[in-house]
């Protein structure tokens, strides 16, 4: 080839490279787009991240998005993850909500090693910080109520009016707050207020209070302190400490990043983390809200922060979530600045691909009835064989207990059925799933007219895998041997708000679905699941997939959760 060719070779070789490099960059989301911008202008040489809590409740679905975000950002960059606790108000925050948080994260997949924090180990940071935003001039106590507060602060559409506390010395407001700190005055008589502007059009940055008089023992620092920041002055402290780089939050915070830019500037640190917004991911017909969620625990009308019909990372957990479904998931919904609303359907399509081709299938009757074949020799117990998963032939097989007495499903036997039903009815033939062909001979009935026993003879020479090619039957159902099944509870669970109603009344109360779960206290399952262990899940074949409850199943009480139907409204695009 001559040089020209290779030139041109080249050239189409760089418009190549310089095609996938676009693609590459388009494919980020904006928020790895500012990364790389801050790298590339020598901003910062590394990324740290940081998932920041307060102690004062249950982790939830949305939550698992800023974990996973954070984390992620983490990772893609070579730098590193804080797990830090904003535990900087003591009256709603319990040792309880520390651990159980810790544990969502660690589940999660969010890794931080030893770089776990607490806001509370800074306190003293923070109060050198407030120190240090007096003597500047910063700073003042303010004696004004809550209510006076309030007015003075004035409204989106007029500017607020001066404290009349606003222009004390600096030395007057040094021996006040230091009296604070002393716990000379009563709760509430006094507060600490940044001094910055009460005509600003964003309310935020209105001379807000940066501390409070609170007389309450707190979960790390016990009775040490009497006084304590705010939310807003404490959390831009605690990046800065920690060298966080990118401090990532969602859409409400906006409104007071300047205040959070205010309080690093204004404490002098180099190098301070920059705060950016993404959208908070909503999903339909959920309840989220602590507030919401703690009245249905102490009205028992759910069984902890953890029940399978709540969106708590917990209580995903315990239903059979996992974690690869919850990623996949947050990878579909995405990272923007657009506020909107995801199908909870969404979140069942992706249980369900991640556990389609994971998770052994088995038989399971949830509404037993008992089908007796007749002219199978009593006492005798043979072994079928069955596939553990038909679409991954690499779980391989097992042999299931096949006998005389068996227990059908009740919706598989019709007296007088409709039309293009194609199981049992009485002179019908089906496939017993994995076994053999049987005919409906007779059936008894309780005196309410209840079906309690199906007879059937069974054909021998029908075996399934024998190669029998006689006749077809068009319907096929499952059964378990009555002698050797494994009893179990089974729960099923819907949605626990009415998905017609929406979530909310007008009054602000829950629209609560009565029929949020059904428990089925007699059901039998194949042996196969006999020890299972807590979060061990199944397909119950044409049910759906469960899991073993981690809360309530013993070895002698085995309780199983549904964790989704096998059918889905989702269409993936």
């Amino acid at each position: 080839m001559d040089n020209d060719g290779i030139g041109l070779e080249n050239q189409e070789l760089r418009k190549d490279t310089d095609m996938q490099a676009d693609k590459e960059i388009i494919s980020k989301n904006f928020i790895e787009q500012i990364i790389d911008k801050d790298i590339k202008e020598g901003n910062c040489t590394t990324v740290t991240t940081r998932f920041p809590p307060e102690p004062n409740g249950y982790l939830h679905i949305g939550h698992a998005k800023s974990i996973l975000l954070n984390y992620g950002l983490a990772k893609k960059y070579g730098g590193k993850f804080n797990l830090r606790f904003d535990d900087t108000n003591p009256t709603k925050e319990k040792t309880e909500f520390v651990e159980s948080i810790i544990a969502d994260v660690k589940w999660i997949g969010g890794e931080f090693e030893d770089r776990l924090f607490f806001a509370s180990d800074y306190f003293e940071q923070m109060y050198e910080g407030a120190v240090k935003l007096i003597k500047k001039g910063k700073a003042y106590v303010c004696e004004l109520t809550a209510d006076e507060i309030r007015e003075y602060r004035g409204t989106l559409t007029e500017p607020g009016k001066n404290s009349p506390y606003r222009d004390r010395t600096i030395e007057e407001n040094l021996a006040l707050f230091e009296g604070m700190k002393n716990g000379e005055y009563p709760d509430g008589s006094k507060v600490l207020r940044a001094k910055i502007d009460m005509a600003s059009p964003n309310i935020n940055m209105r001379d807000p209070i940066i501390y409070r008089i609170a007389r309450m023992t707190h979960h790390n620092t016990g009775d040490t302190w009497c006084i304590y920041p705010m939310y807003d002055f404490a959390h831009p402290i605690e990046d800065a400490i920690e060298g966080v780089t990118h401090s990532i939050c969602t859409l409400e915070f906006e409104d007071h990043r300047p205040l959070y830019d205010w309080v690093v500037t204004e404490l002098e640190y180099v190098n301070p983390p920059k705060q950016i917004e993404f959208a908070k991911m909503y999903l339909t017909n959920v309840i989220t809200g602590k507030r919401y969620i703690k009245k249905l625990v102490e009205e028992g009308i759910v069984d902890g922060w953890d029940d399978p019909r709540l969106v708590s990372i917990s209580a995903l957990r315990r239903r059979g979530f996992t974690p690869e479904s919850i990623k996949t998931f947050m990878e579909l919904c995405g990272v923007s600045k657009s506020q909107s609303s995801v199908d909870y359907s969404m979140l069942e399509y992706c249980i369900r691909e991640d556990l389609k081709l994971k998770r052994p299938r088995v038989m399971a009757v949830l509404d037993p009835v008992k089908l007796i074949i007749t002219n199978y020799p009593e006492g005798q117990v043979e072994y079928v064989e069955a596939s553990n998963n038909q679409e991954n032939e690499e779980m391989g097989v097992r042999q299931v207990p096949f006998s005389r007495e068996l227990y059908i499903d009740r919706q598989d036997f019709m007296i007088e059925p409709p039309k293009k039903y194609f199981r049992l009815f009485p002179g019908n033939e089906v496939r017993l799933m994995n076994a053999y062909f049987v005919t409906c001979t007779d059936y008894v009935t309780d005196q309410d007219g209840n079906v309690t026993e199906v007879h059937c003879t069974y054909d021998p020479e029908t075996k399934s895998g024998s190669g029998f090619t006689g006749r077809k039957v068009k319907g096929t159902i499952h059964w378990v041997a009555a002698s050797t099944a494994e009893k179990a509870e089974v729960r099923l669970y819907e949605n626990i708000v009415d998905e017609e109603k929406g979530v909310y009344n007008e009054d602000g109360s829950l629209n609560l679905n009565p029929n949020s779960i059904t428990v089925l206290k007699e059901c039998y399952i194949e042996p196969s699941v006999k020890g299972a262990k807590a979060y061990e899940s199944y397909q119950f074949l044409r049910h759906g997939y469960f899991c073993i409850d981690s809360k309530d199943s013993t070895e002698d009480h085995l309780v199983f959760n549904r964790i989704v139907s096998l059918k889905s409204s989702y269409k993936p695009e």
